[in-house]
């Protein structure tokens, strides 16, 4: 799995998280539930990973989405 993006902003996350199934890219949100121990501060980013071979056509679907990294 390759990282494509990597936000603290649960709104964007939502809307990349739609714009890859959208575009039918498979995709795991890692970092999803560091909330529990983070105490919902929002320090650590969740980071959105996609299979190797998607990698470029996921950037592609997502290059119009502001980075937060």
């Amino acid at each position: 799995m390759e990282e494509v993006f990597r936000t603290n902003d649960p709104i964007k996350l939502s809307f990349v998280e739609h714009l890859l199934q959208e575009a039918g890219i498979e995709y795991f949100v890692a970092d999803r539930h560091i909330s529990a121990v983070e105490g919902n501060i929002g320090a650590f980013p969740r980071r959105v990973m996609v299979p190797e071979a998607d990698r470029a056509r996921a950037e592609t679907v997502l290059a119009e989405v502001e980075r937060g990294w």
